[in-house]
């Protein structure tokens, strides 16, 4: 009977040091759907592209980092809520995808919509 014990303590201790307990971060993402549900809206939305080297915000190639400040200069001051349309190129992993909205995430005011294929 000690030795059961002994055994299950030793798989308790084996279990809790190999497990992480963080909590990994979270990233909003709406997908783009058809319907009539959607509210007309005067504000033209911003077209970007992502591809595996590179990011082109309305035609114009950018880095990751470069992303706020071209927003910044994009939006305008009567503006609550510009919205973004991401379109993924076929080479595009979700790593990369995750890397441009956490790049976005400082800009206030975006509504990000990753268009599918």
């Amino acid at each position: 009977m000690t030795s059961l014990i002994d055994i299950i303590f030793l798989l308790l201790l084996f279990f809790m040091l190999s497990s992480t307990f963080s909590r990994f971060a979270e990233v909003e993402l709406a997908a783009a759907t058809g319907g009539r549900s959607a509210e007309p809206s005067d504000t033209r939305p911003t077209f970007l592209r992502l591809a595996e080297d590179e990011v082109s915000l309305n035609g114009q190639t950018y880095t990751l980092s470069e992303l706020p400040e071209a927003f910044a200069n994009l939006r305008e001051e009567d503006d609550d809520a510009l919205p973004v349309l991401v379109s993924l190129q076929d080479e595009v992993t979700s790593q990369r995808l995750t890397d441009l909205l956490v790049a976005l995430r400082p800009v206030q005011g975006l509504r990000v919509t990753v268009l599918g294929s």
